[in-house]
């Protein structure tokens, strides 16, 4: 019997949306079925912004960023939609050192400041050091990323949850919790923190877990902010900021503190530990802003152990998972690498490294076959 579509991909988050664009992109059959909507607040992708950033410690991902925003530029001159605002960003902390080592192996330009250099150029941060000026970074409009990934994509089927996954060699069969069935000749996972538990039955071990991260939008304290840049400091929690486009907010993160969630019973009010964290972060870094927010948000993460994406094929169910917390910046070159592997052709991308089989896991004997 042939099968509804050649491709079906599960979520319409960025990678979903990204894959999506990819594969359509190349005369391919394809949908996307998604359980609420595209930048649901329950998703991993929604929110209005993103960092875009060189700044790596390992020259690997600074070489994939460089590649991912040609990509990026490409998508705007498609769509119309200015998607990466410029923005300079300043890395500090004790992780500064090998993050500088890892862009001049890359070849990017990044500049050292003393403490004082930085001040004087950047009133608006406390960086407490040097620091490293990355002069190529950007602010991701996210929402109209995902907008313009949408609009160049397979349709969309919002309301479908995918209930489960069934690779009979031939096709996979895909169930929805409405009773209904589709089948395809490739199926794309890119359900965020669902993943695990999409494939578990399929006999998928993806080791990932679900984390429920909190940001805080901030006010300036006094009048129109100075020109404000990205920052990641590199010790302790890992705190970062970064300007809002079209506004004159300033948001404010921690990376990875947040506490282990179902993603299907998130709670989605604030925290008042992650709260008190980040009016640390305002009070140290951003001095010209008010430490209490104007307003936060939770969103949700899938972890790999190792922080690195999963990007792998086992049979017919191609998975990409894994990406919350720096993956947003990689979209459309990741969307690209999942919709080779689907289709069959070479993807130029290190799969050792994104594989299952990194894990160990039996689940992952079959990952790679065609």
């Amino acid at each position: 019997m042939a099968a509804d579509h050649e491709f079906i991909i599960v979520g319409a988050g960025l990678l979903g949306l990204a894959a999506g664009r990819a594969l359509a992109g190349r005369g391919r059959d394809v949908i996307i079925l998604e359980q609420a909507g595209i930048g649901h607040q329950g998703s991993g992708s929604h929110g209005s912004c993103r960092i875009f950033r060189l700044g790596y410690d390992d020259p690997g991902y600074v070489a994939m960023a460089r590649r991912a925003r040609e990509l990026w530029h490409e998508l705007e001159a498609a769509s119309g939609e200015r998607i990466l605002r410029p923005a300079p960003h300043l890395s500090f902390g004790a992780g500064l050192t090998a993050v500088r080592d890892g862009m001049r192996r890359a070849g990017a330009p990044a500049e050292l400041l003393t403490e004082a250099a930085a001040a004087a150029r950047f009133p608006g941060i406390v960086t407490g050091g040097p620091a490293l000026l990355e002069p190529e970074s950007c602010v991701i409009a996210a929402d109209r990323a995902l907008a313009a990934l949408a609009a160049a994509g397979p349709p969309v089927r919002a309301g479908v949850r995918v209930t489960g996954i069934r690779d009979d060699g031939r096709q996979v069969t895909l169930r929805a919790a409405d009773g209904s069935r589709l089948t395809a000749r490739a199926v794309i996972v890119c359900a965020g923190p669902w993943t695990a538990r999409l494939l578990g039955p399929a006999g998928l071990t993806v080791p990932a877990a679900a984390t429920l991260q909190q940001v805080a939008y901030l006010a300036p304290a006094d009048g129109p902010p100075p020109d404000m840049p990205i920052f990641i400091c590199y010790s302790g929690l890992v705190p970062y900021g970064l300007p809002v486009p079209g506004s004159a907010l300033y948001k404010i993160g921690l990376h990875r503190t947040g506490p282990a969630t179902d993603p299907d019973r998130q709670d989605r009010g604030p925290d008042a530990s992650l709260a008190a964290r980040l009016r640390q972060v305002a009070a140290r870094h951003v001095p010209g802003y008010e430490p209490l927010p104007v307003a936060t948000e939770r969103c949700v993460y899938d972890n790999t152990p190792d922080e690195d994406f999963i990007l792998d094929r086992a049979g017919r169910v191609v998975i990409g998972s894994g990406t919350s917390g720096h993956g947003f910046k990689f979209g459309p070159l990741l969307g690209g690498w999942l919709a080779s592997l689907a289709a069959g052709e070479p993807a130029d991308f290190p799969a050792g490294r994104f594989g299952l089989r990194r894990f160990g896991s039996r689940a992952a004997a079959q990952a790679g076959s065609p």
